[in-house]
């Protein structure tokens, strides 16, 4: 494996060719751009969303270019405040053209989750998200072991089989 720091994981996200599939499995993260945003839509408040446009921005010019970006989000049922959060912000990554899923932890029933939260892109590298023991984000850990490259395309696929589109879940 090999240490993605902060400017290098970012340059995954310019460089992939086809695909990028991400896992998510935590149940939150701590994240410091997102605790302002989270605590405004507990509390009720507006949010002019100004902190997702560098990410929407990218995925905005990946898919544009024919490149696909799928998300797929194992939460628990019922949800937390932070599930809940993501459920009603997640249109903006749609509309700039992530395809998102959900998958309930309930429903998982001996299919293969992965303990970690994962990227893979074109099929051909995996980078492991890594967080910090405060839960920040630290940077990435990219593998092209073909094993383990296979494992997490096994992951993707029968999660996604399974996985329910956003506008669906969100009913």
């Amino acid at each position: 494996m090999r240490l993605l720091l902060n400017g290098e994981y970012k340059e995954m996200f310019h460089t992939f060719e086809r695909s990028a599939f991400h896992l998510e499995v935590a149940e939150q993260y701590d994240l410091p751009e997102e605790s302002e945003p989270l605590r405004r839509f507990l509390a009720g408040e507006p949010d002019d969303f100004a902190w997702t446009r560098p990410w929407l921005d990218l995925i905005r010019e990946a898919t544009a270019e024919g490149r696909r970006v799928q998300r797929l989000r194992v939460v628990s049922v019922p949800h937390g405040d932070y599930t809940r959060w993501l459920l009603a912000i997640s249109s903006l990554n749609i509309e700039a053209g992530e395809d998102i899923r959900w998958l309930g932890r309930d429903r998982v029933n001996g299919l293969p989750v992965a303990a970690d939260d994962f990227w893979l892109f074109d099929d051909e590298r995996v980078v492991f998200n890594l967080f910090a023991v405060d839960g920040s984000f630290a940077g990435g850990a990219e593998t092209r072991d073909r094993a383990i490259i296979a494992h997490c395309r096994r992951v993707r696929d029968e999660l996604w089989r399974v996985a329910v589109p956003h506008a669906d879940y969100a009913r």
